[in-house]
């Protein structure tokens, strides 16, 4: 595992001087730099089977395009092949031949139909000879699915260097790992209704596997983007990590492309926080998606949580990163949560430290739906976790989970419902210190099982921090700069509210003059 590190970071090093000495902005410079990775590993993964492929070929029957189909392969005509980009003359225009072979591999490949960057023809030639001589010192003999691990480090990389626009597309691994190992995706449909460069999904058939099970043979992949870009970003991803996936291009506020409703096994995503401007007009009528009302401050929140419960089916579980603010927002979003709440879906609910975004340093919660609770003892019991105190730094300024924390956290969750810990990546120890008799109790500052009753009385709020409590110890436990980044949330969100008010206040003094002035 370091050797892919030491070769992603020396691979990324690379790449980023190109950029920094060519007039490319990073948003320009990312999609055909994550093409010409896509395309070395099309070709790593076409020329691994040619060579098995060679020895069942004779002269009465030759290897065609459904061999290569058959298994999985994307198909590859010769001049789409890495080592032709690779030995092309001096002088050659190789932007329109790499181009070239974009297109010749969408025509031989009907998933990729307009997916693959063509923009290669604005870079410098001197520029691309370099990528294409660094691409080709990936080693021969890697593992396939390192591939998909570079694929991912560059996505992250230019997340970074994006700024907020890098967020759209990318949620740190750290999260979505921890997702994914709490809902437990083994088998059935799963949904990303916001995917982004497909995480979620990829991280749910690293799951799979781990459990040692093919991911292509027990999930089903449906995601939906609102952008092109970030569609084609998606089906890359999937397609380096040898998976493929019904990926929709979408405004998922209005657009019910795949009539999501009470259909899915499992909803994963990280929605855009705190979206303005929302037409709610259009939506207002559709009940079966919003089942529980339009909240009537202008955020988008408790219209993105509607759509994930309700495309869970009745044993469906969902996880997903949301803003702080949507835990305690008062108004008609309490109304909304209380509903929620009320209906004996919402399981479980996590706080995360700042600092593990690359885009934004502000803490967030993940929520997690499970529509078969109802019918289990933990029915009238949600459980706050604070993991907020759980945490790597990996820089100044950024944070992640640890493979050992991931697993300490889900198995906290584990013993809630009563099922068995897992140790695979070194948790024991955390997990037998916080639970010493092998079962689930609440620790101070850590988890605790609230009752709706409970719950109810702290004015319907899911945040964990109500509820957990602080360890004693000498001074008072909190960071001082996070307490004070929570706090600004929270005015923001209060501000927000006010102005709201105070508009529909004047609105409604506005019209009781206009009756006056009629009578």
């Amino acid at each position: 595992m370091n050797h892919i590190a030491e070769l992603e970071k020396r691979l990324w090093d690379v790449a980023d001087e190109l950029r920094a000495n060519s007039d490319l902005k990073s948003s320009e410079y990312s999609p055909p730099v994550l093409g010409l990775i896509f395309l070395k590993y099309a070709d790593y993964r076409f020329t691994k089977q040619e060579k098995i492929l060679s020895k069942i070929s004779s002269n009465r029957r030759k290897i065609g395009k459904t061999d290569y189909q058959a298994v999985g392969v994307m198909y590859l005509p010769d001049g789409a092949r890495f080592s032709y980009l690779l030995n092309l003359p001096e002088g050659a225009d190789i932007g329109r031949a790499i181009n070239e072979a974009m297109k010749a591999i969408e025509r031989e490949n009907e998933d990729l139909k307009g997916v693959l960057p063509k923009t290669y023809n604005r870079f410098k030639n001197n520029l691309l000879v370099e990528l294409i001589k660094l691409m080709s010192s990936i080693p021969e003999d890697i593992e396939g699915d390192a591939f998909g691990k570079i694929y991912e480090y560059f996505l992250g990389k230019f997340a970074m260097t994006e700024g907020q626009q890098g967020g759209e597309f990318f949620t740190p691994t750290a999260l979505v790992k921890l997702i994914v190992s709490i809902i437990e995706p083994f088998h059935g449909k799963i949904l990303d209704p916001a995917c982004g460069s497909g995480g979620m999904f990829v991280q749910s058939a690293e799951f799979v596997k781990e459990h040692q099970k093919r991911a292509i043979d027990e999930i089903s992949i449906y995601g939906q983007e609102k952008t092109r870009e970030t569609v084609n970003l998606c089906k890359m991803n999937l397609a380096v990590h040898g998976l493929s996936g019904d990926i929709l291009q979408g405004n998922s506020y209005y657009e019910d492309l795949h009539d999501i409703v009470e259909k899915f096994d499992f909803v994963m995503a990280n929605p855009p926080f705190n979206v303005n401007r929302i037409d709610k007009e259009r939506i207002k009528n559709d009940k079966r998606r919003f089942p529980f009302g339009m909240p009537s401050v202008d955020n988008g929140n408790y219209l993105w949580i509607q759509l994930f419960y309700s495309a869970l089916n009745q044993k469906g579980r969902a996880g997903f990163v949301m803003a702080n603010s949507a835990s305690d927002a008062r108004a008609s979003e309490l109304n909304l949560r209380k509903k929620l709440i009320e209906d004996r879906s919402v399981d479980v609910m996590i706080a995360v430290g700042p600092n593990f975004f690359y885009t934004v340093t502000l803490p967030c919660t993940l929520w997690f739906l499970d529509r078969a609770k109802k019918n289990t003892d933990r029915k009238d019991k949600v459980l706050f976790i604070d993991a907020r105190n759980i945490y790597t730094q990996i820089d100044r300024a950024h944070r992640e989970f640890t493979p050992e924390q991931i697993e300490f956290i889900s198995n906290i969750v584990r013993l809630y419902r009563g099922e068995k810990i897992e140790t695979i990546h070194g948790s024991e120890k955390l997990t037998i210190e916080a639970f010493p008799e092998g079962k689930y109790q609440d620790v101070a500052g850590l988890c605790k099982v609230a009752l709706l009753k409970e719950i109810e009385e702290q004015g319907w709020s899911l945040n964990p921090g109500r509820y957990v409590g602080v360890v004693a110890e000498e001074g008072d436990g909190i960071d001082f700069k996070e307490r004070l980044e929570e706090l600004n949330e929270e005015l923001e969100t209060l501000n927000k509210e006010a102005k709201e008010l105070e508009e529909q206040i004047a609105e409604n003094i506005a019209m009781i003059f206009e009756v006056k002035n009629i009578k």
